[in-house]
């Protein structure tokens, strides 16, 4: 397998027409956090990178919707997820924008690069036109009912039903979401990427990554494969809302914004590292992964990759772990219906308890499949493994320190138990390196709390609380292991719940670790002094959760 010097991390760019819920934070922020922060522990050289996109089709619907300006809309929620991924420890080298001078500057330079290679191909087309609004229709500016699987709620570029990716010719009785006309047809004309010629390149690329996957790679071959194969793609829109197209008789169009949004996390990069951005884009020995939901698998690994590929100058994607999507109580999350968990409603009903939402996402997460968050689960979690197992052990641990001795760290212990108690620590850390290689977060997050749980069990089984009456030695060298044990603990939970990793941390007094300090080897030193012991996590109560679901009832 190649080595690589380097990583660049993308998350998905959010639409900026709304707020962040749960199930944005499931499908790409959270998991590209946790593996972010693994990477960083490990010492590597990363960059996470992500923004809000601020030219889709859903922005200008809401503009038209609040009669305010897209500017209006794109300022009030860049700063709204901005914040609540923030709040969330979704710790972003830098989130930047596509709306910025400096993107409309990347994005024309590669659509120019791309236009005198003579890669576009000019088309004349038919074109959906409203008449009452007397505008040409952008692909979401069209509904109708679906072909394949009769939803009546289609969009013109995709159904959110079924997931059929669609053109608004497809559509079985289309009409406007301006003015619910029927719209006309009229020509007009458009620059096309020609993916169908580009086909070949394409499946050579995919196929030369078996390991993706199996939700990325089916999504992939049945493009590919489907009767019609890949088709050319329109990369210009008849709008007045976007990155303007930079080149003679393409006036009053803009960049489609699957040609621009992706090129927002090179836009980012370069804000982010100014001159010497070219290595995390160029660089042989750079790995590009991006973090998506499945609906934007096509356009991450079929039409980014054709870009990058025509413009000849930059690495293609290495992997693109996409994960699938989370429901909400049994049911699709809706932002229409308002059936979702916002961050920032969360953070307001539940403040400080950004890391029992972490964890409850995290080992829930929908890797392979679509996925249920029920707040009944989240109390579970809550209570019977962050709090029971993990608050328990680190705060038996503290309590017992500062009892026996005044919060004067002991000696580690030199018997079988204590050796085994701490070459658990390698073993466990060594099976979450192999699952978060894999991006099995789930797996990764399980598999850190086992550890836990073998720190629960050594304390159990040593009882140090009966032997300090009859063996202080030996009670010293127990207190001596297992708080090295809990300092570790905070390494291998720290990708996963980071405020709470810090809170261990601070009351042991030590600095932030690396993934080889955790090694089952001295992390805090004997006859320093541990803080207070602190709650580390409250318990999640019966008529807070019946709060929650009152909530989703009133708004569904």
């Amino acid at each position: 397998m190649k080595s690589y010097n380097r990583t660049t991390v993308t998350a998905a760019l959010p639409y900026a027409n709304g707020p962040i819920h749960i199930g944005h934070l499931a499908g790409c922020y959270l998991p590209a956090d946790i593996y972010v922060r693994y990477l960083r522990m490990r010492g590597k050289e990363v960059a996470f990178v992500c923004g809000s996109d601020e030219h889709g089709m859903a922005i200008t619907m809401k503009a038209r919707k609040e009669n305010v300006t897209p500017t209006v809309i794109v300022d009030r929620y860049n700063a709204m997820m901005q914040e609540a991924l923030s709040d969330f420890g979704v710790s972003f080298d830098i989130y930047s924008r596509t709306s910025s001078p400096k993107h409309a500057d990347v994005a024309s330079s590669f659509f120019k690069k791309l236009d005198e290679k003579g890669t576009f191909e000019v088309r004349e087309t038919d074109q959906y036109y409203d008449p009452v609004a007397q505008q040409f229709l952008a692909d979401r500016y069209i509904t109708g009912t679906c072909p394949k699987c009769k939803s009546e709620n289609a969009y013109g570029d995709q159904c959110e039903q079924c997931g059929a990716t669609l053109s608004p010719m497809d559509l079985i009785n289309p009409k406007s979401t301006l003015s619910d006309a029927a719209p006309e047809i009229r020509k007009t004309k458009n620059w096309f990427l020609p993916l169908d010629k580009l086909a070949p390149k394409i499946r050579s690329y995919i196929e030369s990554h078996p390991n993706w996957k199996p939700n990325v790679l089916g999504q992939c071959k049945s493009w590919l494969d489907s009767g019609d194969g890949l088709q050319p793609r329109s990369m210009t829109r008849d709008l007045d809302w976007g990155v303007s197209v930079p080149i003679a008789g393409a006036e009053g169009k803009v960049l489609y914004v699957w040609f621009d949004a992706p090129l927002g996390y090179i836009t980012a990069t370069q804000e982010l590292f100014g001159d010497q951005w070219e290595k995390w884009w160029k660089a042989d020995d750079t790995r590009l992964v991006h973090f998506i939901g499945k609906d934007n698998i096509v356009f991450h690994s079929i039409i980014f990759p054709a870009i990058l590929m025509e413009h000849g100058d930059y690495i293609l994607p290495e992997d693109i772990p996409a994960n699938e999507f989370l429901n909400l109580e049994g049911e699709k999350l809706s932002t229409s219906k308002n059936w979702a968990v916002w961050l920032h409603e969360y953070l307001e009903d539940f403040p400080g308890k950004q890391d029992a939402l972490r964890y409850t996402l995290c080992a829930t997460m929908p890797e392979a499949k679509d996925n249920d968050f029920t707040w009944s689960d989240f109390q579970l979690r809550n209570n019977s493994e962050l709090a029971s197992i993990l608050g328990n052990l680190v705060n038996r641990v503290m309590v017992l320190n500062n009892k026996y001795y005044q919060g004067v760290v002991q000696e580690l212990g030199k018997s079988s138990t204590d050796a085994d108690l701490l070459n658990s620590i390698v073993i466990q850390r060594d099976k979450v390196s192999h699952s978060l290689d894999a991006y099995r977060f789930r797996e990764g997050l399980s598999e850190a709390m086992n550890l836990a749980r073998i720190g629960n069990k050594y304390l159990a089984d040593e009882e140090p609380w009966k032997k300090i009456k009859t063996d202080p030695q030996r009670t010293s060298e127990i207190m001596g292991t297992v708080t090295q044990f809990i300092a570790a603990l905070s390494g291998i939970f720290d990708p996963f719940i980071p405020f709470s990793a810090e809170k261990i941390r601070s009351m042991l007094g030590i600095s932030p670790l690396l993934w080889s300090d955790l090694n089952g080897k001295v992390l805090v030193m004997p006859g320093s002094k541990v803080g207070e012991a602190k709650l580390l996590f409250e318990k999640i109560e019966d008529h807070e959760v019946e709060t929650q679901k009152a909530k989703l009832k009133k708004t569904s």
